[in-house]
């Protein structure tokens, strides 16, 4: 009796703590063998037009139809969003989930522990789900705990967006990647292609083949300087011609695909020719490089929202280091306009924001700054699902068809008359699983 008494107070204190970061959770509606979302609208991303009521049968986490007009089958259970507009889960394709910026973001470094960065990495999946974002691409971590909080996800132990991931970034000494850049003597280190850091061809070789040991999903590369390092340039060119096409030589041979973090012109050309698959940021791209990107069929990341961050940040004293904040000012503003010429150039273009440069959950005011940038609203919201899945050769995902994954979240109203409203998101399902219900998180925890 002492036993069973023990258990039902450790039974509460579990229910307790799972709760925490759910306050006010909404109902889940229940789980049935058969779900039925009755949608007032429907964005159908691969036709790229508007439709108007529409039900999506879920059942076994997939889609396994979509039907004209409001009728739930027989026996399905129906969920009421008849006054949303329904889309597929939104995917954003550059993001950083172990981290996030503050002021004290370069203290901190030398006083937490890699677990401090864990910890608080789950509430920034939780934030990023609940925004709507049910897929990321995350795109640089310090330890490869990324991997450890994809797995986490996975098993249904967190709340989080579906997570491929980069592990570490690759980059040359002292470069964007290089962890102990701007370091003290007594504090930096000679490191080598185990930690990313590569110096020959290979060097790259065998960094691709330590991803592919931790078992990572994707490669990433820093073939320029960048802003939040504490090197002087934001966008020299930090890796040869010859060490980024050993890398991506080797990171098809092993399936990966490439993405390249390059801000200035001769980077992004490196790269380009090189073979990587997409350009991170690609703030000073010139119309050579936006011609070779259309030929060799790269995709574009713009993280708009990143460089309008850090511009504004840059402005308040003490922020930032003072080199960083020279850099922010220099290259944050530009991004914008970048975009919108890669835009009219006819570069491939899929939806990612760097969030961790930002706080996370705003991902969203992204679209606001594509469709400021010259983009139509239908473009953004494809970027952000069809084209985003596209450049993460995941078929299964970025649109709402029978057998895809249920991936599906709305919004109250119709975004392409108000981009805003893709910040509102007001229901988030993922793998047929309901996380958010009328704007409210629902707890779905085992």
């Amino acid at each position: 009796m002492i036993r069973t008494a023990a258990a039902r107070v450790l039974t509460a204190g579990f229910a307790v703590l799972l709760s925490v970061g759910w306050a006010s959770a909404a109902d889940a509606p229940a789980a049935p063998g058969v779900t039925a979302l009755l949608c007032g609208h429907f964005i159908d991303v691969a036709a790229g037009k508007l439709v108007g009521e529409t039900t999506i049968v879920i059942e076994a986490g997939h889609v396994r139809e979509v039907l004209s007009g409001a009728r739930a089958p027989a026996g399905a259970t129906a969920i009421d969003l008849k006054s949303q507009t329904c889309m597929p889960g939104l995917i954003d394709s550059h993001t950083h989930l172990t981290g996030q910026t503050s002021r004290t973001e370069y203290v901190d470094r030398y006083h937490w522990n890699i677990a401090d960065y864990v910890i608080r990495s789950t509430v920034y999946a939780r934030r990023t789900l609940l925004a709507g974002f049910t897929t990321v691409r995350n795109m640089g971590d310090s330890a490869n705990e990324s991997a450890s909080l994809r797995n986490a996800i996975n098993a249904g132990i967190v709340p989080g967006p579906r997570i491929f991931t980069a592990g570490k970034a690759i980059g040359s000494t002292g470069g964007h990647a290089d962890p102990t850049n701007g370091y003290r003597a007594d504090l930096s280190k000679d490191l080598g292609a185990v930690d990313g850091i590569i110096n020959s061809p290979e060097d790259a070789v065998k960094a691709v083949r330590e991803h592919y040991k931790l078992g990572d999903d994707v490669i990433k590369i820093m073939p320029s300087g960048g802003v939040l390092d504490e090197g002087a340039s934001g966008d020299n060119s930090q890796m040869t011609l010859e060490e980024i096409r050993a890398v991506v030589a080797t990171a098809h041979d092993y399936g990966f695909a490439v993405a390249a973090h390059a801000h200035g012109a001769e980077a992004i050309r490196r790269a380009v020719i090189g073979g990587v698959d997409s350009i991170e940021h690609g703030t000073f791209m010139d119309a050579d490089d936006m011609k070779l990107m259309v030929e060799h069929g790269t995709y574009y990341v713009p993280t708009i929202i990143a460089g309008d961050f850090v511009a504004r940040q840059a402005k308040i004293p003490g922020y930032y280091p003072a080199t960083i904040a020279r850099k922010a000012q220099e290259i944050g503003p530009l991004i914008q306009a970048t975009a919108g010429r890669a835009y009219k150039a006819h570069v491939k273009i899929a939806f990612g924001t760097d969030a961790a440069v930002y706080p996370h959950g705003d991902n969203a005011h992204e679209f606001e700054l594509m469709v400021g940038a010259g983009m139509p609203p239908m473009f953004v919201i494809q970027a952000a699902t069809v084209s985003a899945a596209a450049l993460l050769r995941q078929k299964d995902l970025g649109s709402i068809a029978a057998g895809k994954i249920a991936d599906v979240v709305a919004v109250p109203g119709n975004p392409l008359d108000d981009i805003s409203l893709m910040k509102r998101v007001s229901f988030v399902m993922k793998d047929g699983v309901v996380y958010k219900f009328n704007s409210v998180p629902v707890d779905s925890s085992p």
